[in-house]
């Protein structure tokens, strides 16, 4: 009687992942791990994501408005929000939102995607330097682009190869990796 009390049972299987209710579908971009759902006043997802398995920096989306957050701005400096903040600011602006629920975000071609990552970088282009190009750059965003980080860092490498007077690619002198920079305007 007792050896069944302690037999090892199977592991239950896990249950596939629900359809949301307000849209009635799952939804699992590229790229961007959701990690916290919240609805605003008018059954608008407000999301808070990271953008890989490993990354301890969140982003807050809301799928109702164009309210998007990597960083408190009331932090003199953050290299991004802890997944306590980032809720925080998802339900924040949850109780306060009441735009309408917008359609998921289609996932663009490659060539979109790659006109809109072309895009960023050349908008961070500064007049003083060369400005290094960090993964966490593309974290805001992640909805628009639902790529991965290999994928942003091959099509770094391929900028860096179609336009040297945009993009620089050099070896780290720290690890073994590839560091990217956005070549300083040019002088007039």
């Amino acid at each position: 009687m007792s050896l069944t009390l302690f037999a090892r049972r199977p592991a239950p299987e896990l249950p596939a992942p629900e359809p949301w209710p307000e849209i009635g579908e799952t939804w699992k971009p590229e790229g961007v791990t959701v990690v916290e759902r919240y609805a605003n006043q008018a059954g608008a997802v407000v999301l808070v994501f990271s953008p890989d398995d490993q990354s301890y920096q969140h982003v807050v989306a809301c799928l109702g408005c164009h309210y998007s957050q990597t960083t408190d701005p009331d932090k003199t400096y953050s290299s991004g929000f802890t997944l306590t903040e980032a809720g925080r600011f998802a339900n924040t602006h949850a109780a306060s939102c009441r735009a309408l629920p917008r359609d998921i975000p289609a996932r663009p071609d490659d060539a979109a995607a790659r006109e809109q990552l072309r895009k960023w970088v050349a908008s961070w282009r500064r007049r003083d330097r060369d400005e290094e190009i960090y993964l966490r750059f593309f974290n805001h965003g992640r909805l628009v682009l639902q790529r991965s980080n290999e994928w942003i860092t091959s099509e770094l490498q391929r900028l860096a190869d179609a336009q040297p007077d945009l993009v620089r690619a050099e070896p780290s002198s720290y690890s073994d990796r590839i560091d990217y920079y956005v070549r300083q305007l040019p002088k007039e």
